[in-house]
């Protein structure tokens, strides 16, 4: 009895497991080359018409465009590329088969480290809480804990001041950073962490400017409820998950990096609620979204430059979205290629090179978007960063993060030895 007990167990268990990613059974990813803007505009018009999720949505010449479809679809989207001369092929078969591959590199990595940092891995909601309550009270003169408040469900999202002199000299320029916007770019968490690490727990002499004359916010998990439900029951979850029954009685949630109060709801996205790209009802329509814009006001004219992190493609992106340029667009660029180069200095063979530009030429025109945002209620320097996939996309496995953390953070530390450059001739 007690065998066929403990038989039921792991069957129920593997059932449990074997059925958590069946939601994407037989979704197939494909590689499309990208020959022109004509090209772009195609896989555009079928995202609209097809429902399908874009994963990368690439660059003429440069990088191939990365699409999600359904296997109801798969025929007619194929059949539209072939009809406009697009050459394709297969990324991923069985979207749900490369889910539970993942599961398995995670479980695996993580049964084979003793020691295991939090930064090199995927941690939870609850890890990264309790980490930065403990970094709070460890370094009690460099570190102040700020819960900015609940999220919609009801989970805190925190984020740190790490400073010197607590935020009072108006002569040091301040780095605000954050990561997790998006539920599914789980490899954006771990280098916010890692900069934590860097700054108190592992600060090295070279790098002691970076504490001496910069104050840093960061923010490691801007969406907690999406992150969470991407842990728990659909890993390519994207949106936050808010409830509006005015909106939609079937679906949640809205594209955080839509939601901001620039150019709100005109390019780049859907007014479909159960679209990945639904901007919200209205801009700030989300109180994760508010918590960003909230900091960002808070702290102006100090806030010298703006990290928003994602993944994946290998690119540094800057303002604006809609084409056009701001101003100080030679300088955004300049630290902007100076990120991306020592990134590229460290790189591993399986990463691309990063790419740097304006976001709408580089990629494709949207509206809402954070960095945006940043820019233009006066943050100097605003970035959207997009971290490597190594080939893996949005499933990169955990072993690659010890390397990807400390590739990132060479290029965090450039960018803010240069923004402070530009902040003290201000002074001067």
């Amino acid at each position: 009895m007690l065998l066929r007990f403990l038989l039921t167990c792991c069957a129920c268990v593997y059932a449990a497991t074997a059925g958590k990613h069946d939601a994407y059974r037989s979704y197939s990813v494909h590689t499309i080359q990208v020959r022109n803007a004509d090209d772009l505009q195609l896989i555009q018009d079928l995202q609209f018409d097809l429902d399908l999720d874009i994963w990368q949505y690439g660059m003429a010449g440069q990088r191939d465009a990365e699409v999600m479809v359904s296997p109801e679809k798969a025929r007619e989207f194929l059949s539209a590329l072939d009809e406009n001369g697009l050459t394709h092929s297969i990324l991923i078969a069985d979207v749900a088969k490369s889910l539970e591959d993942h599961e398995d590199d995670i479980a695996a990595y993580r049964s084979s480290r003793k020691n295991r940092m939090i930064f090199s891995d995927y941690p939870r909601y609850a890890e990264v809480d309790s980490y930065m309550e403990r970094m709070a009270s460890t370094y009690p003169n460099l570190v102040t804990l700020v819960n900015a408040g609940p999220s919609f469900e009801g989970r805190a999202i925190k984020y740190l001041k790490i400073s010197t002199t607590n935020f009072t000299d108006a002569s040091k320029p301040i780095y605000f950073m954050d990561a997790m916007m998006h539920a599914r770019e789980w490899v954006t968490t771990p280098v916010a962490l890692y900069s934590i690490h860097r700054l108190l727990e592992n600060r090295r002499p070279e790098d002691q400017d970076l504490l001496d004359d910069i104050d840093w916010i960061i923010l490691p998990i801007v969406n907690p409820d999406g992150y969470e439900f991407s842990q728990t029951d659909n890993r390519l979850w994207r949106k936050t998950r808010s409830v509006n029954l005015n909106v939609s009685t079937e679906c949640i949630g809205v594209d955080a990096n839509r939601n901001f109060d620039i150019e709100f709801n005109t390019t780049g996205v859907f007014t479909n609620p159960c679209s990945n790209l639904f901007p919200g009802p209205y801009a700030f329509s989300e109180v994760e979204t508010q918590y960003v814009r909230d900091i960002l006001l808070e702290y102006l004219p100090r806030i010298q430059l703006y990290n928003d992190i994602h993944s994946h493609g290998n690119y540094v992106l800057f303002c604006y979205a809609n084409k056009t340029l701001p101003p100080n667009a030679a300088h955004i660029h300049h630290i902007g290629a100076a990120m991306g180069a020592i990134m590229d200095s460290m790189k591993l063979p399986q990463a691309r090179f990063y790419l740097v530009g304006n976001s709408g030429l580089v990629l494709y025109p949207t509206s809402g978007s954070a960095d945006d945002y940043a820019q233009v209620v006066g943050v100097p320097f605003s970035y959207t960063m997009e971290l490597p996939g190594y080939g893996y996309e949005f499933m990169v496995p955990p072993s690659y993060m010890d390397h990807m953390v400390k590739e990132t953070w060479e290029g965090i530390a450039v960018s803010a030895r240069l923004a402070r450059i530009h902040y003290r001739r201000r002074f001067n």
